[in-house]
């Protein structure tokens, strides 16, 4: 794309570098900072086409999604070619078929009650927005179910045809009265279906309980997953994977998983390399996830491929229209990739090295072939650009930004620390300072992250950074019940181990005030999903500790989460997960408002399908109640993830001005 943005000459490892500028040092307007890091980012999935010549990317948009393309080679502005509406759902993703035909996906949800139900649809289009083709099967008046699976892509690569796919299908039954031709089959399987008019055979008839199908990427099924459910279709966290010998239609043993809240036991498979005929695949060794392949001639000889003593590996890495596995990934304090294809080690390392701020790559897809590659390079300081690698030509031209908004915006250093809990075990963080600060005497807020399954890692954070640019130092503490440091870290999870999740949480709020980082008096948290839970939890520990809280779609009661589940088929998974006894009561902030001395913010959108939003209703409920301090904003029409511009905004803008108030920031 010449000329739009920069461009870069990879030689030697050397880059030439041309128009970069910085603009300004956000904090000055509080209204402008919270529109530009309330904006929702520009891409949200981005893919190349076989030739490398285009770019397709989604657009999450306040009123929709619209997938866009963009001519690599003449240039010009990206050519919007469909739209979705909210009414209508969301665009997930769009990928290449051929050069002039993509394949995307659609999520939508029906809200009008509980349980609300999600529905997947795949559909087909040109380059250009025409013909326009749904590939998921349809139902019909004598259809017995719903079909809200609408099937995934298992294989673009069908030999003999460039535009069919393998891809799965949940298949309903139908009524049988009065025909010979109705669908009987029910489960999931997996057909192959032309993306220029939607004709399908079945390749896997419907296993009921299927519930993952894993080709060759060269157009054989060769793993199938299979997880143990009551006849009522409730899951029990147990799963069976099977396995293909190249060139037969036999299923045999591969191995057996437990899930509780996480992978747990036994080995999960993820990807089929074909060349080496082995399949690669995550399991637990000594606590700690990390990357074996077995093979699939039958003899079944597992071994370790990429393992560490500190950290999970968790992620394969695969490249181009055939998936080809190129090496792993795993979050220490960054995420680090190690590459299996020298080729690829040392263009990402000189193009960390070379580029502006020491960024991290990553590879998001390949032309045919792989002579072309789509890269995104981002970091805790840049918001993410997007670039197409020539490697006949060494060049590297730059496509478009993840976030314009931000543009020449200086933007906090996110810097990793560690801090000691009440036992003494150092507790990993990050520390984000504003920029330009001493790092001294300033209001500061702790920030746990989500999940409980999950981890913070280094990197640009929109919610973070809106923070740091109004003056407030940023730590978010990976306590105790994190994921990615193994089992012993991980306990029981964040709710049923909540006591040491929420103490180290406010041990961090502690640190900052030793250190001298928290001003006096000017210490807040702040926390979204299982982060507003904890903020929220913190106050029972500790009403003194922290002078104003935001929770943001949190969970207040954990047995109003575990009936939230009561009726899909993961509620014994989620019963699991929060327990049982008295520390369910004692671990619900709503059953102890009585307890808080800090004034409350929070906000929730009313189809939120994580955390019912009616958990953050009884929170305020309970509070006023108890005659405490609390502000609560609900968002219409919104999830768990507030995706809307003008609703972070008001968000970010709103939690800006509470924590000023009552902290006594100006």
């Amino acid at each position: 794309m010449k000329g739009v943005l920069r461009s870069l000459v990879l030689t030697t490892g050397l880059v030439a570098l041309c128009g970069l500028s910085e603009v300004a040092v956000a904090g000055t307007d509080a209204r402008l900072d919270a529109e530009r890091f309330g904006a929702l980012a520009s891409i949200q999935q981005m893919s190349l086409s076989p030739s490398g010549a285009k770019a397709a990317y989604v657009t999450p948009l306040n009123d929709g999604s619209v997938v866009s393309v963009v001519d690599l080679v003449a240039g010009g502005a990206p050519n919007t070619i469909m739209k979705v509406s909210k009414e209508d759902g969301e665009l997930h993703s769009c990928s290449w078929q051929t050069d002039d035909r993509l394949v995307c996906t659609i999520v939508s949800h029906y809200t009008v009650r509980r349980p609300f139900l999600t529905f997947w649809r795949s559909f087909a289009l040109d380059a250009d927005g025409r013909n326009i083709i749904q590939l998921s099967a349809l139902t019909n008046s004598r259809s017995l179910a719903l079909a809200q699976d609408g099937g995934t892509i298992v294989d673009h690569v069908v030999e003999g045809n460039p535009y069919s796919v393998l891809m799965t299908r949940a298949f309903v039954p139908e009524d049988t009265r009065n025909t010979r031709l109705a669908n009987t089959e029910l489960g999931l399987g997996v057909e192959m279906v032309d993306t220029r008019n939607a004709r399908r055979r079945t390749v896997e008839h419907a296993n009921r309980y299927a519930d993952t199908y894993l080709s060759d990427m060269h157009g054989q099924v060769r793993i199938m997953g299979v997880a143990e459910a009551s006849d009522s279709g409730t899951l029990s966290g147990k799963k069976r994977y099977y396995y293909r010998k190249a060139g037969s239609d036999n299923w045999e043993t591969l191995s057996q998983t437990q899930y509780d809240g996480r992978l747990t036991d036994g080995f999960t498979p993820v990807h089929v390399d074909a060349a080496k005929n082995v399949v690669y695949g995550f399991q637990r060794d000594n606590g700690l996830l990390k990357l074996f392949g077995i093979t699939l001639d039958g003899s079944m000889t597992k071994s370790e491929v990429v393992g560490r003593n500190d950290v999970d590996v968790d992620d394969l890495v695969t490249i181009g229209r055939h998936d080809r596995v190129v090496g792993v990934s795993y979050a220490t304090d960054r995420r680090f990739y190690e590459f299996f294809d020298p080729a690829l080690a040392k263009l990402a390392g000189s193009l960390t090295k070379a580029l502006p701020g020491q960024p991290q790559i990553d590879f998001l897809d390949a032309s045919e072939g792989e002579a072309k590659l789509l890269i995104e390079a981002s970091g805790d300081t840049d918001p993410g650009m997007t670039y197409l690698f020539d490697k006949a030509s060494h060049k590297l031209e730059a496509v478009l930004p993840i976030r314009p908004q931000l543009a020449g915006v200086k933007l906090a250093e996110m810097k990793t620390v560690s801090y000691p809990a009440a036992d003494g075990t150092m507790i990993p963080a990050y520390l984000t300072l504003p920029v330009g600060s001493s790092g001294k005497n300033l209001p500061a807020i702790v920030m746990p992250h989500g999940g409980p399954g999950a981890r913070d890692e280094w990197g640009f954070d929109w919610f973070v950074q809106f923070f740091a640019a109004r003056g407030y130092a940023v730590l978010q503490p990976e306590y105790r019940g994190s994921s990615g440091y193994g089992e012993d870290w991980f306990q029981k999870n964040g709710f049923q181990s909540w006591r040491q999740a929420i103490g180290d949480v406010n041990d961090a709020g502690h640190w900052l005030e030793k250190q001298g980082i928290a001003a006096k008096g000017k210490l807040a948290i702040v926390g979204w999903s299982y982060g507003g839970y904890a903020a929220l939890q913190s106050a029972v520990l500790d009403p003194d500790l922290f002078k104003a809280i935001v929770a943001v779609a949190p969970v207040t009661d954990l047995e109003m989460l575990r009936n939230q589940f009561r009726d899909y088929t993961n509620f014994r998974l989620v019963e699991k997960q929060i327990g049982f006894g008295p520390s369910v009561g004692e671990g619900s902030p709503a059953q102890h408002a009585d307890r808080f001395k800090a004034p409350v913010l929070m906000f929730h959108g009313d189809i939120d399908e994580s955390v019912d939003v009616e958990e953050s209703r009884v929170m305020e409920k309970k509070l006023k109640d108890a005659g405490k301090s609390v502000t609560y904003v609900e968002f219409h029409g919104l999830d768990h993830q507030l995706r809307d511009s003008k609703a972070r905004t008001r968000m970010l803008s709103e939690s800006d001005a509470f924590l000023r108030a009552n902290l006594g920031v100006k």
